[in-house]
Parts: C-alpha cells; structure tokens; sequence
C-alpha cells in the first residue's frame, strides 16, 4: 500500500450495534485514523462495537495497541467489543500475542451481530 493512502472507515448501524469496516493496512501512521473512528462510535455508546476486519491486510502493534483501547474503553461503557473476519496474517498476530483468547472473535458479520 502507497505510504500516502489513508485507513478507509466505513461505519453502519445495526440494531444497537455499530459496525466499523477499516479499509487499508493498519499501522503507525494509520491507527490514529482508527482510533479516532472508534473513539467518535463510542461517544454514541452502542451496545456493540463490530470491527469487521476483512479489509485489513496487515496490522502492527499500533494498531493491536489501538483495539485494546477500544476493549478497555467498551468495558467502561458495558458494551460489547467484537472483532470478525480476521485476515490471516492479522489472526497470526492476535494468536502470536494470545489476544485471541482475550478478544472476541468471530469468522463473520452475522456472528458477531449473534454474539
């Protein structure tokens, strides 16, 4: 991806939950777009934040760095934080760091919805 691309954040509403769909390589220079995305839906206090990860080729610690805030500051708000459709490479590194058994993780957008 060209340095000068940004992180794409597609967010939809679904029944209480809100469903936020990054575009793009998630790193140093682009977690500050997805924290802010997160940080805005949260203001809304949702029931549920989804963050449908398809779009996601790659992630470094910045970004991993950037969805336990998100966990943590669910947990403040009792909502719940789902993270679905995880690239390989991107569910590497939460098994790699054993945050997959921190993180809910679903294998798709309905799932996550049932969750």
């Amino acid at each position: 991806m060209a340095e000068s691309e940004e992180l794409e954040i597609d967010v939809e509403t679904h029944e209480g939950a809100t469903v936020m769909k990054p575009v793009g390589d998630v790193d140093l220079s682009r977690s500050p777009v997805l924290r802010n995305a997160i940080r805005s839906a949260l203001n809304d206090k949702p029931d549920k934040l989804i963050v449908e990860l398809s779009g996601v080729s790659y992630m470094d610690s910045s970004g991993v760095a950037t969805l336990v805030e998100a966990m943590q500051i669910t947990r403040k708000i009792q909502a719940k934080l789902v993270l679905c459709n995880l690239t390989d490479r991107v569910q590497s590194i939460f098994e790699i760091a054993r945050l997959d058994q921190v993180f809910t993780i679903t294998d798709d957008l309905d799932s996550a919805k049932a969750v």
